[in-house]
């Protein structure tokens, strides 16, 4: 946390597993910095052994960086994970000392950034994405900037999701809370499952370890 500015992520995360499964091909990275926090959503392509391999592999990338052009650690993924199944990701970073949202996507991991002051237009801003597969193709990315308020949300699902979450979100409660609540009411049940929710807030550190 950047303690001129204040600002933290709060965050929480809901998932399930394709029955017969052993493990998740979707993954998440949530990372603090003193300038900012980047959030990242994975979805191996498939499921199983070898969707969790490559998400891992992605993951571990995403792990080790620091921060800077979110295209270029589109990129590293990539490289990282040529040889694997490949995967799709989309992910922001959270700029505490402008009060701004950097993020992009390839594939189909969607993503809403929902403000909570009523007053903003629109109300809800969705991720554009890029097709693409990391690891195999990769498409000519951009990253898209957008300020960002106290109390603003950040969701990030992957298509082990249904289509239509974001309509009459109930938005209140911690993200934990809305994270499990998107999950209990929109998991198609045929794929693994991840919802992430970030709030971008200013005040005292969270309770929640990070």
């Amino acid at each position: 946390m950047d303690s001129r500015n204040n600002f933290i992520i709060d965050w929480g995360v809901a998932e399930r597993v394709l029955p017969g499964q052993a493990e998740s091909g979707d993954r998440h990275v949530v990372r603090h910095f003193p300038s900012g926090a980047l959030v990242a959503v994975v979805d191996g392509l498939g499921h199983g052994e070898e969707a969790a391999q490559a998400a891992k592999l992605a993951v571990s990338t995403l792990e080790r960086s620091t921060p800077g052009s979110l295209i270029s650690l589109i990129r590293s993924c990539h490289q990282r994970l040529r040889g694997t199944r490949g995967a799709v990701m989309s992910m922001s970073f959270f700029d505490f000392a402008d009060s701004t949202m950097t993020w992009l996507g390839v594939g189909n991991v969607e993503g809403m950034l929902f403000h909570r002051d009523s007053q903003i237009v629109p109300e809800q801003e969705p991720l554009m994405l890029r097709g693409g597969v990391l690891g195999d193709h990769l498409p000519g990315i951009f990253a898209s900037i957008i300020p960002v308020h106290h109390g603003d949300l950040l969701i990030f699902a992957t298509d082990g999701i249904r289509n239509g979450f974001a309509n009459n979100l109930n938005s209140n409660g911690n993200p934990q809370q809305i994270a499990e609540s998107i999950l209990d009411r929109h998991w198609r049940g045929t794929d693994d499952a991840l919802v992430l929710v970030a709030q971008f807030i200013y005040g005292p550190e969270p309770t929640q370890p990070m």
